[in-house]
């Protein structure tokens, strides 16, 4: 399948082509085979039939650039390069036909650099792409258009990742009158950081959620410790959102 974009960078573009291809399948439709249960991946949570597909996808597209570390089968192939892949970014969501679901694509090169990312929103199919300290670029699949990731000027919400775990850091922000909403796809809320208020995730994170997602939210304001991670545009909402997620951690202890 060869894609629209104008990219000349071989990885980008066979980036882009293994969305693609797993966008259009999804498509025209799912196979009851995108629903059946497997093992417990890497990533700790059980592989759909559908996780397994678009991680095939994947390595199909990118085994050729070096070492596939994957939510769902761990290590595949080897080389210098290590390419890590969340083949299906809101697994549950797209189980359960909920329209917020995509792909993360980090590529960390042999100095150890993560020097490439590939965000995409498998529903609507925006696709956000980061090269090296270039800027972020935002495109659809269904066109041949780039340009810098959209900004909204005043976003009315933020995202908060895993919400339903933390109905504390939910309440204390209810009193704060910073609405969000909790749409579990977490590399795909960091690619949206800029068209909302603020991205706030809490609890144990791993690489696979974080690695694409993080790199494309390089020139904003970020705080990454152990327990979470705070993204926004606007240095004084991340500084108010992290005094209410300490203040409610610290209650917790």
């Amino acid at each position: 399948m060869q894609s629209s974009f104008c990219i000349e960078d071989d990885f980008l573009r066979a980036s882009i082509q293994a969305n693609e291809e797993i966008f259009h399948k999804l498509k025209v439709g799912y196979d009851e085979s995108d629903f059946v249960e497997g093992a417990i991946g890497a990533g700790g949570d059980r592989s759909s039939g559908l996780d397994l597909y678009a991680e095939s996808v994947f390595v199909k597209y990118l085994g050729r650039f070096g070492r596939i570390e994957s939510e769902e089968s761990g290590v595949i192939g080897e080389g210098d390069v290590t390419i890590i892949i969340d083949p299906i970014d809101g697994s549950s969501n797209a189980l359960s036909l909920f329209p917020y679901y995509g792909t993360s694509v980090a590529r960390i090169n042999s100095d150890g650099i993560l020097d490439r990312a590939v965000v995409c929103n498998l529903v609507n199919g925006d696709i956000f792409l980061k090269e090296g300290g270039a800027s972020l670029l935002q495109g659809r699949l269904d066109s041949d258009e780039l340009r810098e990731a959209i900004v909204a000027p005043h976003p009315q919400i933020g995202l908060f990742e895993k919400a339903y775990e933390h109905p504390q850091i939910v309440a204390l922000l209810g009193e704060a009158r910073l609405k969000f909403r909790a749409p579990g796809a977490v590399a795909l809320s960091l690619a949206y950081a800029r068209t909302v208020n603020y991205m706030l995730f809490v609890g144990s994170y791993r690489i696979y959620d974080f690695a694409a997602g993080l790199a494309l939210c390089e020139d904003l304001e970020v705080v990454v410790e152990e327990d979470y991670v705070i993204v926004s545009k606007e240095k004084t909402v991340l500084n108010e959102i992290e005094d209410i997620v300490k203040k409610s951690l610290s209650l917790d202890k």
